[in-house]
């Protein structure tokens, strides 16, 4: 009788408990979906849409046969395979470092100065906007990263490496968050990236609204700042070390939906 009425008793306890972690998550979920009905990425991808038909730069000419993997032209379903490996270039490019260079050999920009460029600044804000675009077009369709050249699968491998090393003043790596189910930071649940289900949450959801500072998050950026939080030097714009975390992470997640542009906290 008494082990009875302990149990209820620390049942009674718990289930206050229980209840409040489930209203932070499904708070968390209802702010979003609030949002969401106006999410002001459609106005980045407003703006991609157009620059891609814009003539620019030094040639005067607009991106419309820039060759994102489909061949000259196509956008749509293109954000799905990508990072993938580009027979011109000969490496494997994600979204932006392709857009970058199309805008070079396409337009005449300056790649380079480009790469250099702070995220949100001067063109690098356009590659935003494009990649947005982009990856609006794909909404809604599965991720199917190719692997079939030896490249793409050096990128994953260098990418499962990338992802579980640990290392600076804090002993992180990206599976310090991301490893593993059940993980939350400030009452947010953090999307398991090592397999499909949970990868599907993460990496299909960028580019996105980041509705806490005012800003269209890129891919690249996100990575850049997941760096800067386990107080690692920045990665170069378009980096080999970004590019295979992206493989890594976009293979991991074959037959997810994207849902891309997305807007998070």
């Amino acid at each position: 009788m008494k082990k009875a009425t302990l149990a209820s008793a620390l049942l009674a306890c718990a289930l206050p408990l229980m209840a409040q972690e489930k209203s932070a998550a499904d708070g968390i979920a209802e702010y979003r979906a609030m949002l969401a009905d106006g999410n002001p990425s459609e106005l980045f991808e407003a703006k991609g849409e157009a620059l891609w038909a814009q003539k620019r730069g030094p040639k005067n000419a607009s991106l419309a046969q820039c060759d994102l993997g489909k061949g000259p032209g196509v956008v749509k379903g293109v954000f799905v395979t990508l990072p993938r490996f580009f027979k011109d270039t000969g490496r494997v490019q994600d979204l932006e470092s392709r857009l970058v260079t199309c805008m070079e050999t396409l337009q005449g920009f300056n790649g380079a100065e480009i790469a250099r460029t702070p995220f949100g600044k001067g063109e690098q804000n356009n590659v935003t906007a494009l990649a947005t675009w982009i990856a609006a077009e794909s909404k809604g369709l599965r991720f199917a990263l190719p692997q079939e050249h030896a490249q793409e699968q050096r990128m994953y491998a260098i990418g499962q490496r990338a992802f579980f090393y640990r290392g600076g003043p804090h002993d992180f790596s990206c599976a310090s968050c991301h490893g593993e189910e059940g993980k939350r930071i400030r009452l947010q649940d953090l999307p398991q990236l090592t397999k499909n289900t949970g990868d599907g949450v993460g990496f299909a959801a960028w580019p996105s609204y980041r509705v806490s500072n005012g800003q269209m998050w890129s891919m690249q950026l996100r990575l850049n700042d997941c760096f800067r939080q386990q107080r690692f030097p920045y990665p170069g714009f378009g980096s080999e070390l970004t590019i295979a975390l992206a493989t890594y992470m976009g293979v991991n997640a074959k037959g997810a939906e994207s849902v891309a542009p997305a807007i998070k906290r």
